[in-house]
């Protein structure tokens, strides 16, 4: 297994250097391309690049009309973005190459966010499976299908790290640690522009938000940030950074302030760090009017932060048109500069360039491609596939699962035959009609051999009001005005003639996700008082729990005998979720989000720092020890966790040495046996402690993992090589280092069960 983790790792590096060699070689023109371009442009053509509208009031056979073609075939527009399909595209297109005076191809941009019409599960389910050659595939698919639909651009991925799940924006990222967030980030960008952006079935990736966004005060969603450097560049940085050192096209600038100025207009964030000392050569877009965002901020009016923003180093204004209509006002006054404004238009060039556009702008409007590659067969198998790994078993008591093929099934609940839901949130590109809820894909899977009903129970909240603003954009789960009781009845009825009730419950999906922050983590109260009737029946009941954050589940752990997370699966999530609830496959996700006990321990995660007075382990509460009156300060599940049908023993660690020096190597192994009766995948992880530090560091910090197929009754040893690379952190004068002294190993299946060994190293 040693063998396959490095050459894995040496695979992924190999694609990264011929990533950028194949760049270095493919654009040795590209200079003088753009150097004659940009002298044959107007300064009304330069800005006109920067400018990012919606597709607005475009459709097939009207383009030539609207207000936005008018700006096209006047050289004022550089892209448009959710605008689907190739016939549209390229009506669009056509504006701009045939009708404009210089003909410069416009990008097409979408938030391909977690597949495209083949859907995958929600980011924050993607994270759970560990597995970054999964998660690539995803990124991979995502990326054919836009471009065979005419996209050449997705707003993807989003890389904040957070450990607050009242944001509901908690669901399109990896979760909380900045070592995994960082391998996927890589692996996402790897997935979307591949080796080559000239091939038309690569497209543009754009890291977001950048930056901080997911530590915005209170859980809510567009709120301040306000944080220490030292926090920034250990904790937060990290995944941006290593979309930007995996050759990441375009980064996106989060809402938020940093420093008291907002990220928009930030020139030490935009310039400074992401340029000078990352040295990004890729465009900076701002996120959905951010710059016209920045006069409620307080920072000056439209003009003026236009100016601001260019000069920080933003290179596009998505949808505000502040620099479209300003900044030639601000070049007269001496507020810009043209280098400014020509440094700008030539990152938005040296994009299409790289896209081919010049040379083919039609390159991504195959409608033959669409038909073949959208939606197809093969990808949707892969979703199936991929979705089933993504799922995090938190409790199987008695081995409620897996269940039998026989006898009869009540599926209750309001997200039990809901297919618009599946898709999760921010799946803009979804045929919402193409998903499979779980009732009609179990039904389809299991045939005859299991009786499969299903009954409401229940709405999604008692408060319609609320249910409205959580199932918007087509996810209605159909309001039922009848009172509870009567709807709970009726499912009552149902479930006490099956074998097996399973409590299809959660969120809706748009119940997390942009501006969907909740200050109440638990279940709804009217399901919650469904599930509680179902319990009563006395037959064996399995949630099925549908959620785009961490929820706090302290009383459904204490009662219900089985739980299976399945986030929101994507397009095939009825498939899956019958594959695992029936033992085709075996669960294998692993949180990458700590769950807490109620909403009073938030923000709750594993990589946290002592206090001087840290409570004693073991102990529920000490007095004048850092802890709470009426909850211990564990989590309920910890970041890592997640169960099997099978149950995995872990050997004391073995270490080539205890005592280092300098650049050698280390060597930590387990032995894994598994001790169940199923085959099944584990994610052995590592996490190291520095000890004693120049600033206070983590109690553990997860710095390798590796998810291993181990079959029933066998035994494997799974090695990692430690090098003074993963004991490296800023210090307080932000310079990457390490320093000598003890370090504790740890490996485990989660980030509480672990086993330790204590090395000294040395300079």
């Amino acid at each position: 297994m040693k063998f396959a983790y490095r050459l894995s790792l040496i695979v992924a590096g190999l694609l990264l250097t011929q990533t950028l060699m194949s760049q270095q070689s493919q654009y040795p023109k590209m200079k003088a391309f753009i150097d004659a371009l940009m002298k044959k442009m107007t300064l009304e053509e330069k800005i006109g690049q920067l400018n990012l509208p919606g597709a607005g009031d475009i459709t097939t056979g009207q383009a030539s009309s609207s207000d936005i073609a008018k700006k096209i075939e006047q050289g004022k527009v550089g892209g448009l973005f959710n605008i689907k399909s190739v016939a549209k595209i390229r009506e669009v297109q056509k504006l701009a190459v045939e009708k404009s005076r210089l003909k410069i191809p416009l990008l097409f941009g979408m938030d391909v966010i977690h597949g495209y019409e083949t859907v995958f599960p929600i980011p924050l389910g993607l994270s759970c499976t560990w597995n970054m050659l999964a998660i690539e595939r995803s990124a991979r698919i995502a990326a054919q299908e836009a471009s065979a639909d005419g996209i050449n651009w997705t707003f993807s991925p989003m890389v904040d790290i957070s450990r607050d799940p009242r944001w509901g924006r908690v669901s399109e990222g990896n979760g909380e640690d900045p070592y995994l967030g960082g391998e996927i980030a890589k692996a996402m960008v790897r997935g979307y522009q591949g080796n080559d952006l000239s091939k038309n079935n690569t497209i543009l990736s754009c890291v977001k938000h950048y930056a901080l966004y997911g530590a915005g005060e209170a859980g809510r969603d567009y709120n301040t940030v306000d944080m220490s450097h030292q926090r920034m560049y250990n904790e937060y940085f990290p995944p941006y950074k290593a979309a930007v050192d995996a050759g990441v096209a375009s980064v996106m600038a989060s809402f938020n302030e940093i420093d008291g100025i907002p990220a928009t207009g930030n020139r030490w964030l935009l310039t400074d760090v992401l340029r000078t000392q990352w040295e990004f050569k890729g465009f900076v877009v701002t996120d959905y009017t951010g710059i016209n965002e920045m006069i409620d901020h307080g920072v000056g009016d439209l003009q003026t932060v236009s100016a601001m923003a260019l000069r920080a180093g933003i290179d596009m204004d998505m949808v505000g048109e502040g620099l479209l209509t300003t900044i030639p006002k601000s070049l007269k006054e001496g507020k810009v500069t043209l280098a400014q404004i020509d440094a700008a238009c030539r990152r938005i060039l040296e994009a299409k360039y790289k896209l081919g556009l010049f040379e083919d702008p039609y390159r991504y409007c195959d409608p033959e491609r669409a038909k073949k590659e959208v939606f197809a067969d093969e990808h949707r198998k892969e979703a199936r596939r991929i979705a089933s790994e993504s799922f995090v078993l938190l409790k199987n008591a008695n081995q409620t699962l897996p269940l039998k093929k026989q006898g009869s099934v009540a599926i209750i609940g309001p997200l039990g035959n809901s297919k618009e839901n599946m898709p999760g949130t921010w799946s803009v590109a979804a045929n919402l009609a193409n998903a499979t809820s779980l009732y009609d894909g179990m039904k389809e899977l299991l045939g005859d051999k299991v009786k499969v009903n299903y009954s409401k129970g229940s709405n999604l909240d008692a408060d319609s009001v609320l249910e409205a603003n959580s199932t918007m954009f087509g996810r209605s789960l159909g309001w039922d005005s009848r009172p509870a009781e009567v709807i709970r009845a009726e499912a009552l009825a149902i479930a006490k003639e099956a074998d097996v009730i399973i409590a299809a419950m959660g969120e809706s999906s748009e119940m997390s996700g942009e501006a969907s922050s909740r200050t109440n983590l638990n279940i709804p109260a009217v399901q919650q008082e469904l599930l509680k009737e179902l319990l009563a029946t006395g037959k064996p009941v399995v949630l099925v729990l549908f959620t785009g954050r961490p929820l706090t589940l302290t009383w459904e752990h204490a009662n219900v005998p089985a739980i299976l997370n399945v986030w929101f699966a994507g397009s095939e999530a009825g498939y899956a979720i019958t594959d695992v609830l029936f033992g085709d496959v075996n669960p294998s996700g692993k949180l990458s989000t700590t769950f807490p006990q109620n909403v009073g321990q938030v923000p709750l995660f594993y990589n946290h720092k002592n206090t001087g007075r840290p409570l004693e382990e073991g102990k529920w509460f000490s007095k004048f020890r850092s802890n709470y009156l009426d909850v211990s300060n564990d989590p309920l599940y910890p970041f890592g966790f997640g169960l099997s049908y099978t149950s995995f023993e872990y050997s004391d660690i073995k270490l080539s040495s205890q005592n280092l020096k300098g650049n050698q190597k280390l060597t930590a192994s387990v032995t894994v046996t598994n001790k169940g009766n199923f085959d099944g995948k584990e994610v052995v992880q590592l996490y190291i402690r520095d000890m004693v530090g120049s600033v206070t560091r983590p109690v553990k910090e997860l710095k390798g993992f590796q998810k291993v197929m181990i079959k029933a009754g066998e035994s494997k040893t799974i090695s990692f090589e430690i090098t003074t690379d993963l004991l490296k952190f800023y210090n307080y004068d932000l310079k990457h280092v390490w320093e000598p002294g003890e370090f504790e190993i740890m490996i485990g299946g989660n980030s509480r069960d672990v086993k330790k060994q204590k090395v000294n190293w040395l300079k």
